[in-house]
């Protein structure tokens, strides 16, 4: 019942605002503040009788429901900005053509080379996305990239890799992490989509406990804090963020059996976003000097929520074509520390 009045009051309210918009109310006056809502729904509560003691708890939840839908744990929206506004180009320059005065550039691999671009700064934690329309048709042999990685030998990295394929076969999305230079930790998914029909957005979200890697909104990867496990994790080496496209038809499909058919040439993949939301470091700084004060060092992103975890599982289950914390042949006794952690096994 009391959930029935609140949606009409809730109805009401709107209309209330749209009226005031109307009459030349300002954006942000006191007019749409939300304490006015709050007062009715008191005031409701307060002027009927409860019918039982159940109704009070259905009351309780629903409000409980509506506060904890406030914290979202999905990261902040990314803001779209120019391919110049965070990146430059870092090999073959002739090999990546710019539209929409740079909001839209394309990578090119032909016989002779790819290319790739590397953002400006340098980053310990935050926010990192790309939109990202894969090599259409038949893409064997090719690699499209989008990564994270530190500057020296023991260095840190965190992959996205899309392996090309034959005409009608599935792109294979390979994500890994190394840590003080130790990589070995593949994991491999088909997509629920065709990645070369239209644009998706593929992010990084990286703080002091987690690293997460998103498809669009669905979590396909966690890589946990582990280090009181004996498992270094990233946190002292600021990374810069990387996009190529480049051959690799000694390992990419198949295990290197299929190989880059030069005819198709040049294969395109088309990236636009460009987001970065990060905490810039020189190369040599050893701990961000913002650390703990930004939106992804807050309690909300320092794990899943329940139907974040829910959708990771559906992506295991549905779409987990390797993982190596079950590679009994790597690991024939017992699986990386990590792994349970992960939720992985």
């Amino acid at each position: 019942m009391y959930l029935h009045k609140f949606k009409l009051y809730l109805k009401g309210y709107r209309v209330e605002r749209e009226r005031e918009r109307n009459k030349g109310f300002r954006a942000g006056s006191s007019a749409y503040k939300y304490p006015a809502l709050a007062t009715r729904f008191h005031k409701l509560r307060h002027t009927e009788k409860m019918g039982s003691s159940s109704s009070m708890w259905t009351v309780c939840v629903i409000l409980a429901s509506l506060a904890s839908a406030a914290l979202c744990a999905n990261p902040r929206r990314p803001v779209d900005v120019q391919f110049g506004r965070n990146y430059v180009p870092t090999w073959a320059f002739d090999h990546i053509k710019y539209f929409n005065g740079g909001s839209d550039i394309q990578l090119h691999l032909d016989k002779y080379t790819g290319t790739g671009f590397q953002s400006k700064g340098s980053y310990l934690f935050g926010h990192f996305s790309m939109y990202i329309k894969m090599v259409p048709g038949d893409s064997a042999g090719t690699v499209t990239a989008f990564y994270l990685s530190s500057q020296n030998a023991e260095h840190d990295e965190i992959d996205f890799e899309f392996l090309g394929n034959r005409t009608g076969q599935p792109y294979i999305l390979q994500t890994n992490v190394f840590t003080g230079g130790k990589g070995d930790r593949e994991q491999r998914i088909y997509l629920w989509f065709d990645p070369t029909k239209e644009y998706h957005r593929y992010s990084i979200l990286w703080n002091l406990y987690q690293i997460v890697f998103f498809v669009d909104e669905v979590p396909i990867r966690v890589f946990k804090n582990s280090k009181d496990l004996g498992v270094k994790f990233p946190f002292d080496q600021p990374m810069k963020i990387y996009n190529s496209l480049w051959n690799a038809d000694d390992w990419a499909t198949r295990g290197g059996l299929e190989k880059t058919d030069w005819s198709k040439a040049p294969f395109i993949a088309a990236y636009k976003g460009f987001h970065i939301d990060g905490c810039e470091a020189s190369v040599n700084a050893k701990f961000c000097d913002t650390q703990g004060k930004r939106w992804w060092d807050q309690p909300e992103f320092r794990d899943l929520d329940a139907a974040q975890w829910r959708r990771l599982r559906w992506v295991r289950q549905k779409y987990t074509i390797y993982n190596y914390c079950t590679d009994t042949k790597r690991y024939p006794h017992i699986s990386p520390p990590e792994c349970k952690r992960d939720r992985d096994i």
